[in-house]
């Protein structure tokens, strides 16, 4: 056809003839049809021309419906179907022979589709006497073959009767034939009596025989349950699915309880992750996909719901257990399996959140641990590794999991007041010697689990005074093993609690570098003086960034104090407004003795310890109120001062009267003329990590509590002059939250930081409602 050529529509031309209708045309029509129908139920259709049984009926339905004497087709092309029939008569038509035609249009396709539903159903019926003469296991098999000859003859006899599937059934509103010939199989064959109950029982027992560890026949199953499936969505669901998912409820519940009577936890879970995966694996064999869902969810009930606290409350092999010995294997499986149902994971979390809070009590209120600070933050470290480990491993980095884990760890760290104490310790310990040949990166490993740690304490503030009493040690000692590591971990402070926090810190370090340009400022000036002298090397200090120390001095030898005096008039002579303060407590000193036999070694001492031992170039023996009253070091001091000179194994330098661990007022020293040392130089009396004393301790927590007055007092001014009124509870939820991150402020003490913002005319009451405050700009 030309691309020019005009299109041409499908056209059916108006009667121009009167129609002869033969009465017989319609019963002789039908013989023909019915016996091809049979010839194709009784597997005789190879002698059967499709082509002419199509043709014949497509030609002899007109002829039926319409009484036609001539059908013409016209004209077919590529592009459209076009079809002008022509009926030839001498006869016209009048107005009442084309009612009585549209009559004979109803009753002769009627006939057509009643015989049709007669033809199929005598012979599904004498199919579905076949299928219940089957015996044995040949019963599915013989129901699935006559269920293939059926979909086989239903194909040809739809492909026969095509055009009246395509005319008649939509017009009439019938049910076309694929859909009629499934549902008389249904009717005729599944639902029969002596068929159906067999047939549920038939699938329930092979299933049953599988789940008992039997080989079925799967692919006869899966033909079979595709049969119901293929009947519609409610033959699957009422004839097999709902009684399959019921029976299999009733075999699970059966079967957990004596599995759970007999087994362990870890053997449980694994039982029950079997079954699981069995059942998901026989839905993609032969059930519907939908199915997955139900069956897993009737597993998930009754296999692991139904005894889900009994079993991570198993002795000796429930969740605890399993946390104790870390099975991450069997942690894993209950984690997958408990997800699956309802409250699952958060049965699992609360067991978890229970045990990590009471073995971390028992940690942070262990008298033994406390004993040693390092230990003690080890074991808070171990503790975090371990279970980090298992959420990694075993509960897939579960934020929630990791959430509650913090939350212990919070929990029971500030259950021990000193946590933040031990953690400074743990630090200076590592930044003392701890991290000596340890590589960068395994430093800062180190470093970033102790700010997790320091992440948990509410006290923030009390970590910042002891840090900064251990920092300054160490920095005045020269002790440091890396100023890198230092600085990092100020800079991680820094990330975490802001520039107020480590502002002083950092003026620490500038102090010190500050401090070396002073002395080479000192040395240049004075160098040729100081040739022959002692070495004297001075760290200045500002007082607003180091710890506060009291000032109490001890009485220097006295070429240390000409020398110390030289320092201060040239430091005074060279800043103005200015004034030095000498902390002797917090210097060290190396110094060269000779004992007997010539013996000579390098001292490293304390300044207190330098101003005894001095004390014995010019006397022999010295009782204890003599040195007192020669250094005037303050008793507590003296008293350690001494023991580390006379009492400790291998450093003993002095020789004490009587000799005891302790040091007595009537005790006499003199030098041990018998000391001798593997080592050239010996260090005595550095006690690295050691704690606090009682009165120490009560010391620092009333210079904390200090310091917090003016920060909560900044914070209610802060509040208020952003709410103007606030009552009394707001103010206290509202100054906690703004200052957690630091410390947990007392609503004890807001409250009188209120009253003394009151007294001073920050704030006023209500005249009205006393609870409510006002501010006054």
């Amino acid at each position: 056809m030309s691309s020019g050529q005009k299109k041409r529509n499908f056209q059916i031309e108006a009667f121009k003839h009167k129609v002869v209708v033969d009465p017989k045309y319609a019963e002789k029509t039908w013989k023909v049809l019915e016996h091809a129908i049979h010839e194709i139920y009784n597997h005789n259709a190879s002698g059967l021309s499709f082509e002419e049984l199509y043709r014949f009926f497509f030609c002899d339905f007109y002829v039926l419906i319409y009484g036609i004497e001539a059908l013409e087709l016209l004209y077919v092309d590529e592009l459209t179907f076009c079809v002008n029939i022509v009926f030839i008569s001498d006869l016209e038509i009048s107005y009442g022979s084309r009612n009585a035609y549209n009559m004979v249009l109803h009753k002769f396709g009627e006939k057509l589709y009643l015989g049709l539903v007669s033809t199929m159903t005598f012979h599904l019926q004498t199919m579905s006497k076949c299928i219940e003469a089957a015996h044995g296991g040949s019963f599915l098999e013989e129901l699935n073959t006559k269920w293939s000859d059926h979909n086989k003859a239903l194909q040809m006899i739809r492909d026969i009767l095509m055009y009246m599937d395509r005319t008649f059934i939509p017009s009439t509103h019938k049910t076309p034939v694929h859909e009629l010939g499934l549902n008389l199989w249904r009717d005729s064959v599944i639902h029969s009596d002596k068929i159906q109950t067999r047939l549920l029982n038939t699938l329930l027992e092979l299933i049953l025989s599988e789940r008992t560890g039997e080989v079925i026949n799967r692919g006869l199953m899966r033909n079979i349950i595709k049969m119901l499936m293929d009947l519609g969505p409610s033959v699957y669901e009422q004839d097999f699915e709902k009684p399959f998912l019921e029976v299999s409820a009733d075999f699970y519940r059966a079967e957990s309880q004596e599995f759970i009577e007999c087994s362990d936890c870890g053997d449980y879970l694994k039982k029950a992750e079997r079954r699981l995966n069995e059942e998901i694996e026989r839905v993609s064999h032969y059930l519907d996909a939908k199915s997955e869902a139900k069956i897993t969810n009737v597993v998930e009930k009754e296999m692991i719901a139904n005894h889900m606290l009994r079993l991570v409350h198993m002795d000796n092999s429930g969740l605890v257990k399993m946390l104790l010995n870390d099975k991450f294997e069997d942690l894993g499986r209950m984690y997958n399996l408990f997800r699956r149902v309802s409250d699952g994971l958060s049965t699992i979390r609360d067991v978890m959140t229970s045990h990590i809070r009471d073995t971390g009590k028992q940690l942070v209120t262990d008298p033994e641990k406390s004993k040693s600070p390092v230990e003690f933050v080890d074991s808070l470290l171990e503790k975090r590794d371990k279970y980090d480990k298992i959420i990694s491993l075993a509960f897939n980095n579960d934020k929630t999991f990791q959430n509650a884990l913090s939350s212990s760890f919070e929990y029971f760290i500030n259950l021990n007041p000193r946590s933040p104490e031990y953690i400074s310790l743990f630090v200076d310990d590592k930044l003392r010697k701890g991290l000596k040949g340890v590589k960068e990166e395994d430093i800062e490993t180190i470093l970033d689990k102790v700010m997790m740690l320091f992440r948990y304490l509410q006290e923030k503030d009390v970590f910042e005074k002891y840090y900064k009493q251990h920092l300054a040690k160490r920095l005045l000692s020269g002790k440091t093993v890396s100023d890198d590591a230092e600085r990092s971990l100020i800079v991680k402070l820094k990330t975490e609690c802001g520039y107020q926090f480590t502002s002083k810190l950092e003026g620490m370090f500038t102090d010190m570098k500050t401090s070396q340009d002073t002395m080479q400022g000192f040395y240049t000036a004075y160098g040729p003086e100081l040739a022959n002298g002692p070495t004297l090397v001075v760290q200045v200090l500002t007082t607003g960034s180091w710890p506060t120390q009291s000032s109490i001095t001890c009485n220097l030898p006295a070429e240390m104090s000409a020398l110390c005096e030289k320092f201060r008039s040239y430091y005074l002579g060279t800043h103005t407004g200015r004034r030095l303060s000498w902390q002797t407590n917090m210097g060290t000193a190396d110094l060269r003795a000779t004992f007997g036999n010539n013996q000579k070694y390098e001292l490293n001492v304390s300044t207190y310890q330098m101003c005894v031992l001095m004390l014995f170039n010019n006397s022999d023996f010295l009782r204890y109120r003599e040195i007192e009253q020669a250094t005037e070091i303050p008793s507590s001091d003296l008293k350690r001062c001494l023991q580390s000179l006379a009492c400790v194994k291998g450093k003993n330098v002095l020789r004490k009267e009587p000799m005891s661990k302790d040091i007595g007022e009537e005790d006499a020293f003199s030098v041990n003329d018998k000391f001798t040392s593997k080592l050239r130089k010996v260090k005595i009396g550095t006690v690295v990590a050691q704690k606090e004393s009682e009165p120490e301790k009560q010391e620092t927590r009333q210079r904390v509590e200090e310091d917090r007055k003016p920060q909560i007092e900044a914070a209610i001014v802060r509040i208020m002059k952003s709410r103007r009124v606030l009552d009394h509870n707001n103010i206290i939820a509202e100054v906690t939250k703004q200052l957690q991150p630091r410390f947990l402020a007392n609503p004890g003490e807001i409250k009188k930081r209120i009253e003394s913002l009151i007294e001073r005319d920050f704030l006023e009451r209500d005249n009205v409602d006393r609870r409510l405050y006002r501010y006054l700009a």
